[in-house]
């Protein structure tokens, strides 16, 4: 099981000076869609050269160009690119392929999908290499989790891997962990904490104890 840091509210001199404090403890640094949003793949870019092993997500949540975006984050230096599971599946297929093409991997964020589990079964025929159940940051605050969607996802998907994101922080991460999924992704529980060093390596101990 990875731990994924995802950074989202910053700009990428301070995103820099947060991956520094922790590229050796987590194991997949993503510059989050606000920061690609501010600055297009500038953060992506600024980390691969600070980090030529580190591997990098690009939270692009590409709708439509799923060619032309995955691009893009690609020759930036992302090792990952997502794209959304409510994009016509020839756009899915499309950033898999030039994903695959650069030799990186393409991650589906089920984010708002009515019915994950079938959306699940139909994108593992695909050949992606990441399925994330995510609830969304406007959502958690109707005290929605992402827990039992991740246990059906789980328990349905053959072939790609599981990812995990929405509201996960130190508390939650043991019933994560209890599921299974291959990629835990904390952002804020994280990034927002007073060491996130610290709190990296306690989620650590967590996920691969």
């Amino acid at each position: 099981m990875k731990l994924q840091m995802a950074i989202d509210t910053v700009d990428s001199k301070k995103a820099l000076e947060l991956v520094e404090k922790v590229h050796d403890v987590v194991d997949i640094v993503e510059v989050g869609t606000p920061m690609v949003i501010l600055e297009g793949q500038v953060a992506v870019r600024a980390l691969r050269a600070k980090y030529p092993d580190l591997t990098i997500l690009s939270d692009t949540k590409i709708m439509d160009g799923g060619s032309l975006e995955a691009e893009y984050a690609c020759q930036a230096g992302a090792d990952i690119v997502t794209v959304l599971a409510a994009a016509p599946d020839p756009t899915i297929k499309g950033a898999m392929e030039t994903a695959h093409r650069y030799g990186r991997k393409i991650m589906v964020d089920m984010i708002n999908v009515p019915d994950v589990i079938s959306r699940a079964k139909e994108l593992d025929t695909f050949g992606v290499d990441y399925i994330c159940v995510h609830t969304a940051v406007d959502v958690q605050s109707t005290g929605k989790t992402p827990l039992e969607e991740l246990e059906e996802t789980v328990a349905v998907v053959k072939n790609a891997k599981v990812a995990v994101a929405g509201g996960i922080n130190l508390k939650t991460v043991g019933a994560v962990k209890n599921i299974g999924p291959e990629i835990v992704i904390v952002g804020g529980g994280l990034t927002g904490s007073a060491n996130p060093r610290e709190t990296a390596l306690a989620l650590q101990k967590v996920i691969k104890a």
